[in-house]
């Protein structure tokens, strides 16, 4: 794949014309309503509308519309999670971190605009980082190998540390029941079921989307229930336009975690879910003011989304360099290649240049217009916060319970949605983090794969994560990050100790 200015300018020409253009905004706007809905998300919307796009008889325009609907949803899920405290995606639990306390403040309308800000920046570096520098990017994320991902992933839930904040220990009680969600189920190398007490519906596991859905949305409903509540937010002047201040403050949050994003989102398994979790910490650690992160930081709110949608168009770089998909939705996406009988991969650039490029292309148009079609759309969500809770908590149970159905078509993960719902409840009463806990739920599986892979490559020797440079290099991460984490938690505790003393005396 040799970049060429001719080719990226004929793309260019491709996907501005009429009727590409009305198809990128078709997904933007088909992306953004999938986003929003819980449950649903990108892999679902592509696999929903990729039969009617044979109806197009157009390969071009029906890619462009349904990579549109990929990085569109994206954004998307970032919209409940501000104004109802309610992930539509996986990647968007980080964002709600914040999110929905800035809302709180009645600064919800804002905190969407530096979204969608943030997400065209990323975006638009993503699809550069695409367009110059894919062949060299996919041949490094092919050396990773069980090894690195394993020591990749166990740094990332080292962050647990960071995400539990003070209350380290209940932090690491929440992500140990998240381990042990992910393990009912079946032995993901062996098949051999575990946990599920000879109930069928546990051999199927506990859908993630379940998990996020009862411990958000549900929870955040008995918990306004038992307040009496009358409006979810108590602001409820609407106002969408971000300080200029605001964006220039964010500016370096959105291009260290654009880097983190593209960078991690070249390999395979490692979804937006993993990245938003990794940027945000990340940006914690740069902020000047790490003690807002979890009661309302903007720079953290802008650096998930930004991670997310940097991600997002990372993905295609191996798939279309290799023909390797680095997640369900481009799996799908890759299923509407071989439907036209186009086969991604090296041969692509030199049989359809004018196809590829045009796609590529299209991306720096599709972020441009979510941007755009998006920005209006905000003083519309930000109206959410107005609605009376009497009416808005019926409505987003009803939906909960759509999105947890949605998935799988099982009653089973409403009722687990339910559960979760307690659990919430429960957790937010008792003041233990929740973060930890998807964390580790999103982990566990692709951990536990890798890390079984590693043993069987090395005879069961732990060697093989130090031995090997790009696993040495996560794994000294890690065990700093755990040291800096407990030497930071040793000293808070002994501050308040101290504090102690001295009001005794």
């Amino acid at each position: 794949m040799d970049f060429s200015f001719t080719y990226l300018l004929d793309g260019l020409w491709t996907a501005c014309s009429p009727i590409n253009i009305f198809w990128a905004a078709v997904g933007c706007l088909v992306g953004t309503l999938v986003g929003v809905l819980p449950g649903i998300g990108p892999t679902s919307g592509i696999a929903i509308l990729l039969p009617l796009t044979a109806k197009l008889g157009d390969p071009t325009g029906s890619i462009i519309m349904l990579a549109a609907i990929y990085y569109g949803a994206m954004y998307g899920g970032s919209t409940t999670a501000i104004m109802v405290n309610i992930p539509g995606e996986a990647s968007s639990v980080c964002t709600a971190i914040d999110g929905f306390q800035l809302a709180k403040q009645g600064r919800g309308g804002p905190t969407l605009a530096i979204c969608a800000i943030s997400s065209w920046v990323a975006g638009t570096l993503g699809v550069i980082g695409l367009s110059f520098f894919a062949p060299p990017l996919a041949s490094l994320a092919l050396k990773f190998g069980p090894p690195e991902y394993f020591s990749l992933m166990f740094m990332a839930l080292a962050l647990i540390i960071s995400l539990a904040g003070r209350a380290l220990l209940k932090g690491l009680i929440a992500a140990s029941f998240g381990l042990l969600i992910s393990y009912i189920g079946q032995n993901p190398l062996t098949g051999t079921s575990r946990l599920t007490f000879g109930s069928l519906d546990l051999m199927g596991g506990i859908d993630f989307i379940s998990v996020i859905i009862g411990l958000f949305a549900i929870s955040e409903v008995f918990s306004n229930v038992e307040k009496h509540t009358r409006y979810m937010l108590a602001h409820s002047k609407v106002d969408w336009k971000p300080k200029w201040a605001e964006v220039l403050y964010c500016r370096f949050a959105m291009l260290r975690a654009s880097v983190v994003g593209f960078f991690l989102g070249l390999l395979p398994g490692c979804a937006p879910a993993v990245t938003t979790f990794i940027a945000y910490d990340v940006e914690k650690r740069f902020s000047k003011h790490p003690e807002k992160f979890g009661n309302g930081a903007i720079d953290g709110v802008a650096a998930v989304e930004a991670a997310n949608n940097a991600t997002s168009s990372a993905g295609f770089v191996p798939l279309f360099a290799f023909g390797l998909p680095t997640g369900p939705a481009l799996a799908v996406l890759l299923g509407g290649f071989m439907m036209y009988g186009l086969t991604p991969g090296p041969m692509l650039f030199q049989e359809q240049p004018g196809f590829v490029w045009a796609i590529i292309a299209s991306m720096y148009v599709g972020n441009l217009l979510c941007l755009l079609l998006n920005l209006p759309l905000i003083s519309i969500w930000a109206r959410i916060a107005v609605i009376p809770f009497p009416v808005l908590g019926p409505l987003i149970l009803i939906f909960s319970v759509i999105g947890a159905y949605s998935v799988r078509f099982l009653m089973f993960d409403v009722w687990m949605a339910l559960l979760f719902g307690v659990i919430g409840y429960l957790m937010r009463k008792f003041r233990f983090p929740v973060p930890p806990l998807i964390l580790a739920v999103v982990l566990a599986q692709m951990m536990e794969t890798s890390l079984a892979q590693s043993l069987m490559l090395s005879d069961g020797s732990l060697s093989i994560f130090f031995t090997r440079p790009i696993a040495a290099f996560f794994m000294c991460l890690a065990f700093l990050a755990i040291a800096r984490g407990v030497w930071k938690q040793a000293k808070s505790d002994g501050l308040e100790d101290a504090c102690a003393c001295d009001s005794d005396d």
